[in-house]
């Protein structure tokens, strides 16, 4: 069974930054894409970037993060991480990792693996 783990969340000010961490165990994740979505309170999962197979795969991101934040994956730690920088209050957020073997489930959130989440809240 595919289980993910994901931290590195954390409180931060705006205009900070966060690395969050994806560790997956149960399952190879080069055989997968895998992305971040996050979920603001009161509001929809929204996809925030996928990337796709290989360490260093081919990445994409939602317009409301490009330029700030940075998805990579290492496959020989069996990881994915997803940098934040300038960070602002609408990214607070739980952000969770998911995964599947079709790259269209990833992004339309219907991918058959997820995390449990961790909090990012920005604040001053």
């Amino acid at each position: 069974q595919v289980h993910f783990v994901e931290s590195g969340g954390g409180a931060v000010q705006p205009g900070g930054s966060l690395r969050l961490s994806c560790a997956v165990s149960g399952s190879t994740i080069s055989l997968h894409t895998m992305g971040w979505f996050r979920q603001a309170p009161g509001k929809e999962r929204e996809y925030v970037a996928s990337i796709t197979r290989n360490t260093g795969g081919s990445t994409h991101y939602a317009d409301s993060v490009k330029g700030r934040f940075t998805i990579s994956r290492d496959n020989a730690r069996n990881a994915m991480y997803l940098q934040m920088n300038s960070l602002n209050r609408e990214d607070t957020a739980v952000y969770y990792c998911n995964a599947d073997v079709i790259l269209h489930r990833v992004r339309t959130g219907t991918a058959d693996y997820w995390g449990q989440g961790t909090q990012v809240t920005v604040s001053s």
